[in-house]
């Protein structure tokens, strides 16, 4: 099996068997994204406190490599202070670029480093990501009332 064989399979995977996809019934941090030039839309919703992402839950609908994006972003998020979680964001930024990116332990973001090769897809891949983003600016600007 060669490395796109392999990469389409984890993202694949994520997309059918979707991690973290639901949504939390209290007054969690919520951010809602779309791309309108796919079609996707995300509902992301964050809890954190003293600094730390304690869960994330995603939904919406979309193609497999927004989907399947949104699984591995919550995965790799969880449990990571903020200042971890914008790190990780940058390197998914930096993925996308064509750039080395270091994700630790988490390798399964690693399977959406082909996307970069086609620009239309990029927004995506990065619709989860941005929505994270967004969200821990959200909550950094209400902490600092």
């Amino acid at each position: 099996m060669n490395l796109d064989d392999l990469y389409r399979r984890v993202i694949m995977d994520h997309y059918k068997n979707p991690r973290n996809r639901g949504s939390f019934e209290d007054d969690a941090l919520k951010i809602e994204l779309n791309n309108p030039t796919c079609g996707d839309r995300i509902t992301l919703q964050l809890k954190v406190e003293d600094g730390i992402v304690k869960d994330a839950r995603y939904s919406g609908e979309g193609c497999s490599i927004s989907m399947s994006s949104a699984s591995m972003m919550t995965e790799a998020v969880k449990g990571q202070t903020v200042g971890r979680a914008l790190e990780l964001a940058d390197s998914f930024s930096s993925l996308m670029k064509g750039e080395d990116a270091d994700f630790g332990d988490y390798e399964d973001i690693e399977a959406l480093s082909g996307v970069n090769k086609f620009p239309a897809r990029i927004k995506c891949a990065t619709l989860a990501w941005n929505a994270l983003r967004k969200g821990i600016e959200t909550e950094e600007g209400h902490q600092q009332h």
